[in-house]
């Protein structure tokens, strides 16, 4: 037996095409990387828009699929599951990573502050806002403590794009010293992630320190990250708190 045709004036269903889920790399991409190498100054600035793009998507796509299958969840509970689950890949970054030297210890800033800008785009859609939008990378340097006002960031973001474009067309200035780069963009992505990069190098040269300084620091910078994430979007307004007091 057919099921009747729909009659003159009735709607036909249309069946639902389902939405691949959008992929985000766990890591900076390798083009990010070389970028940030060849321009380690805006190293941040370079991470945070390359965040935006990759990551904004995907945070997008997970809050929507959050909120369908859990309709009836508060904005709160949707930001809990996101902040478990990126502190728990902060952790986890922290205990396995075995490049050794400094450019192990670049690497792990690199992932941790990638994580960070991974969680607070989730964060930020959780609460309802676009993690498309180009004013998450101000939100994630502010954030981040890269710069102190959204002014700045913006300023800021504005020179690394343009020296992104520029590099495209005109490609790098020039090799230098690969250690005095490598430890200019350590120190710049380790003040990024919130991890003094005197405790990356620590964890880096003394035996079995790696795991549990390395596990400690990036959950204790994350969780405090995800802390001012949600003080902004919650909707208590712009203003970011500060350092807490001991």
């Amino acid at each position: 037996m057919t099921d009747p045709a729909p009659g003159d004036g009735e709607p036909t269903a249309v069946p639902a095409v389902p939405v691949p889920p959008v992929e985000a790399p766990d890591a900076p991409p390798a083009t990010l990387w070389d970028r940030m190498r060849e321009d380690p100054q805006y190293a941040p600035e370079h991470l945070a828009l390359e965040a935006v793009r990759r990551l904004g998507p995907e945070a997008a796509q997970w809050a929507a699929r959050e909120r369908a299958q859990r309709p009836d969840a508060p904005p709160e509970q949707l930001a809990d599951l996101a902040v478990r689950k990126f502190v728990n890949h902060a952790r986890l970054s922290g205990a396995v990573s075995g490049a050794a030297g400094l450019p192990g210890a670049v690497i792990d800033v690199g992932v941790l502050a990638w994580t960070q800008a991974r969680l607070v785009l989730h964060v930020a859609a959780a609460y309802g806002a676009d993690p498309t939008n180009s004013d998450r990378a101000t939100d994630l340097l502010v954030l981040q403590r890269v710069h102190k006002a959204a002014e700045t960031a913006r300023l800021a973001l504005g020179v690394a794009a343009g020296r992104e474009r520029a590099g495209a067309l005109f490609g790098s200035a020039g090799d230098r010293a690969l250690g005095r780069v490598m430890l200019q963009l350590g120190v710049r992505l380790a003040r990024m992630a919130g991890v003094r990069a005197a405790k990356r190098m620590f964890a880096k040269v003394i035996p079995g320190a790696a795991i549990i300084l390395g596990t400690w620091a990036n959950s204790s910078a994350t969780k405090e990250l995800a802390d001012r994430a949600r003080a902004l979007y919650r909707g208590t307004g712009r203003q970011i708190p500060g350092p807490r007091r001991p």
